[in-house]
C-alpha cells in the first residue's frame, strides 16, 4: 500500500521552475533515497509535503488522502526529523519531548518518551540539558520527537550530518531497527552515498528539478557498464601492456608495477587469467565496481 502518493507535483519561484512536474510514491515500510546535486529541487519537494510551501501544481496523498483538503488528519499520521533542527537548548531533553508529546496528544506520553529513550538508548539523557548534548546525541532526541505520535511515514532531510563516522553508522543501525520492528516508511535524503545504498530501498534523483532516474541502488550501479581493475605485479610491464594493446583495454601504468584497467565488469575474470597465463604474477587484485556515487556523478554532470 502506498502510504503517499506524490502526482505532478510543480513549485516555481518567479520565472524559475524549482520542482518540474514530478511523480512519485512510497509504499509501507519502504525507504526511498531523494538525491539530486544542490538546486536540485530536493528541499523545496520537502517544504511541500510538509505543507510549509504551497505548490503550484499537481497532487499529494498520503494515505490516499489529498493533503491539503485532509491536512490535519495527515499530519497526525507524519513526521520530519532533521540534522540542522534543534529543540530548545535550556531545557533539558524530558522536558522537549513532554511538550512535544502534548502537541501532538499522545497517551501516556511519560511512558512513550520512556520507551523511546530506552530503545535510542538515551535514558540517561533524559534530565540533561539539550544545548549540553553531542550532535550524535541530538540527533537521537530528534528522532524521538519525530517518532512521537507514531508516524506511519518520515522524511529524513540529511539526520546523520555533521555526525562522526562511528555515531552516524550507529544512526543508520537504529533507523534500520526501527524501520524493521515498526513498518516505517522514509523518505530519506543524504550527500552521503554510501549511506543511501546502505538503507534505501528504492532512489529518485533530482536534476533540475526533474527526476531523471529512478530505481533500486543495484539496478542504477548496473546502469554503469565500466569496472576498475588495479594489478600490482612483481615485473613484466612490456608483457601487460602489449597483451592489453591487443585486446583493446582501456589502461594507464599507475606505477611501473601497477596497471589501472577501466573495462566490462564481464572481462574481469578473462584480464586477470589472461595476463597470468603470461607468465604475470599479480601480487595484489583490486576489483572496483560501480558505486551510487559513480551514477551521482554521471547523472550530475550529463544534465
Amino acid at each position: 500500500m502506498a502510504v503517499l502518493q506524490v502526482t505532478n507535483l510543480t513549485k516555481k519561484f518567479s520565472s524559475f521552475i524549482a520542482v518540474d512536474n514530478i511523480s512519485f510514491e512510497i509504499k509501507e515500510g519502504e525507504i526511498l533515497g531523494l538525491l539530486g546535486p544542490n538546486g536540485a529541487g530536493k528541499t523545496t519537494t520537502i517544504q511541500m509535503l510538509l505543507g510549509i510551501t504551497i505548490p503550484d501544481g499537481g497532487e499529494i496523498k498520503y494515505f490516499d488522502k489529498d493533503f491539503f483538503k485532509n491536512r490535519q488528519d495527515c499530519l497526525q499520521m507524519i513526521n520530519y526529523t532533521s540534522a540542522f533542527n534543534t529543540l530548545q537548548g535550556r531545557t533539558t531533553v524530558w522536558e522537549n519531548l513532554f511538550v512535544f508529546a502534548n502537541l501532538y496528544q499522545i497517551d501516556d506520553a511519560k511512558e512513550k518518551i520512556k520507551n523511546l529513550a530506552e530503545y535510542f538508548e538515551i535514558k540517561d539523557l533524559l534530565d540533561s540539558h539539550y544545548k549540553n548534548l553531542s550532535t550524535g546525541e541530538k540527533t537521537r532526541v530528534n528522532f524521538i520527537k519525530a517518532l512521537l505520535n507514531n508516524p506511519k511515514i518520515i522524511l529524513m532531510d540529511e539526520p546523520t550530518a555533521s555526525l562522526d563516522p562511528d555515531i552516524a553508522d550507529k544512526t543508520l543501525s537504529l533507523i534500520e531497527k526501527f524501520k524493521k520492528d515498526n513498518k516505517i516508511a522514509i523518505l530519506y535524503t543524504s550527500h552521503d552515498m554510501d549511506e543511501i545504498d546502505r538503507i534505501c530501498d528504492r532512489v529518485i534523483f533530482l536534476s533540475h528539478g526533474k527526476i531523471v532516474a529512478e530505481d533500486t541502488p543495484l539496478n542504477l550501479k548496473k546502469k554503469i557498464e565500466t569496472t576498475t581493475l588495479r594489478l600490482t605485479f612483481d615485473k613484466g610491464k612490456e608483457i601487460i601492456k602489449k597483451y592489453l594493446l591487443e585486446n583493446n583495454q582501456e589502461f594507464e601504468f599507475y606505477k611501473d608495477n601497477i596497471v589501472i584497467i577501466k573495462t566490462k565488469e564481464k572481462l574481469v575474470p578473462k584480464i586477470i587469467f589472461g595476463i597470468s597465463n603470461e607468465g604475470i604474477w599479480m601480487t595484489d587484485i583490486e576489483i572496483q565496481k560501480p558505486t551510487l556515487e559513480d551514477v551521482f556523478l554521471q547523472i550530475s554532470r550529463s544534465k
